[in-house]
């Protein structure tokens, strides 16, 4: 029976946030400071259960971002993964290319970050990891600030993957992750590890 491998990223395979990592990168640490405190009573209201995740999420984005032309922004993603490689835990990455050395295996990245500046950090591991992430609007080669698909976090992560392996009965799952926001994820596996790439 074909393997799945589904792996969280924020957290999981990596040391830090990559959301709060690459708008610094970007923006630089003040304005990134200051992105934060102008939306600190949503970003309190979010962590209260007051206030969806992905509108705080998608508002932040749009205060960042919005407007930036997409080859810009990718260049952008490309050259912060390949700056903060050092992000990416080192257990983590050698399990993906130890699955990897199995032909029939797929290797899932399934984040609630962009999936813009997810891909580029598993480049140089094997271009075969697909990811899933939250995606954003383009509309005339520029950001709207908008994303085009739900915040791929909780429950949203066992969609995207049955939207492409929908038969559950014709594959094992084996998943990994170290938040609520992986329990759904965690629950619909046939083994589950919890902040497995930790010493």
């Amino acid at each position: 029976m074909r393997r799945i491998y589904a792996f969280d990223f924020d957290g999981t395979l990596t040391t830090k946030d990559t959301l709060i990592e690459f708008i610094r990168f970007a923006k630089g640490s003040r304005q990134m400071l200051f992105g934060f405190l102008l939306f600190s009573p949503l970003l309190i209201l979010m962590k209260l259960c007051l206030y969806p995740n992905w509108k705080a999420k998608q508002k932040m984005f749009s205060y960042f971002f919005k407007g930036m032309n997409i080859d810009d922004f990718n260049a952008l993603c490309r050259s912060f993964a390949q700056q903060n490689v050092q992000l990416l835990r080192p257990k983590g990455k050698e399990k993906i290319r130890m699955i990897l050395e199995d032909e029939q295996a797929i290797v899932l990245v399934i984040s609630a970050s962009i999936d813009n500046w997810v891909r580029p950090f598993f480049d140089e591991i094997d271009k075969k990891v697909l990811v899933l992430g939250t995606q954003v609007e383009i509309k005339e080669n520029y950001l709207t600030g908008c994303f085009t698909t739900k915040n791929c976090y909780g429950v949203e992560k066992v969609n995207r993957l049955r939207v492409l392996y929908p038969h559950r009965e014709d594959y094992n799952l084996i998943a990994f992750g170290d938040s609520k926001g992986d329990k759904e994820l965690l629950a619909y596996a046939d083994e589950a590890y919890y902040k497995p790439f930790r010493n």
